[in-house]
């Protein structure tokens, strides 16, 4: 097979004209917009410029980062020093409450539990609910659940008041603990009727009089914190 080469002569149509309709459609025509010369120049030395100023302004950058960091690190040094004047604090009065540390601290209550949650995080001190009071003591096992309780009930002096008088077997009524305490019988009631429900006291009938006696199970660590 061969092929046969064919001469063609292409010449343009009118339609092909530069701007010209072929369809009767709407031409426009768009100029190519260029930069002028010397506004590219001007924007290369603009760059230069800038680059130029972030160089010299690199040392300054690197000394506003050390001094950010000291100061996050000064503040975190601050939070550390009063957490463990906290924890001391905790850790001499076990039992203590909230507004007892904030005053020794001279800190606000948010700020004291921001630091308290932390510490008990870090299982360095544990909060004991004491009839809708919380209490702190130092972690680690260091008391048990009936000395927290102990230690807690004996931070009121009227209940101290009362559970040392009948420790020391002086009085076991409610009219001898009145008379000896200086309250209302009324009052040693509602006082008794506390000790009771927590299970330290024990209260037998006797005529008509009611005798107090300290819970055998609480004894010993009624008399150690007294």
């Amino acid at each position: 097979m061969t092929a046969e080469a064919t001469e063609y002569i292409v010449s343009p149509a009118a339609g092909d004209e530069f701007g010209v309709s072929v369809a009767g459609e709407n031409v426009q025509i768009v100029e190519d917009t260029v930069i002028p010369y010397w506004q590219f120049l001007l924007w290369l030395v603009a760059m230069n410029v800038l680059s130029v100023i972030d160089i010299l302004l690199l040392p300054a950058k690197f000394i506003f980062a050390i001094l950010g960091f000291r100061v996050a690190d000064h503040s975190n040094a601050v939070g550390v020093i009063k957490r463990k004047n906290i924890y001391a604090f905790i850790k001499a009065s076990p039992g203590t409450c909230i507004s007892e540390i904030a005053n020794y601290m001279d800190l606000n209550r948010g700020t004291l539990r921001y630091h308290l949650n932390i510490l008990e995080t870090e299982n360095m001190v544990e909060a004991h609910s004491d009839r809708g009071k919380v209490r702190y003591f130092q972690n680690n096992s260091t008391y048990g659940e009936k000395e927290k309780l102990v230690i807690s009930v004996l931070q009121n002096e009227m209940t101290r008041k009362i559970i040392s008088k009948i420790l020391e077997e002086e009085c076991n009524t409610n009219r001898d603990l009145a008379r000896t305490t200086g309250i209302s019988k009324g009052t040693v009631t509602w006082y008794m009727k506390q000790l009771k429900d927590l299970d330290l006291i024990e209260e037998n009938k006797m005529g008509r009089s009611t005798i107090y006696s300290i819970n055998p199970v609480y004894r010993d660590a009624l008399e150690k914190r007294i």
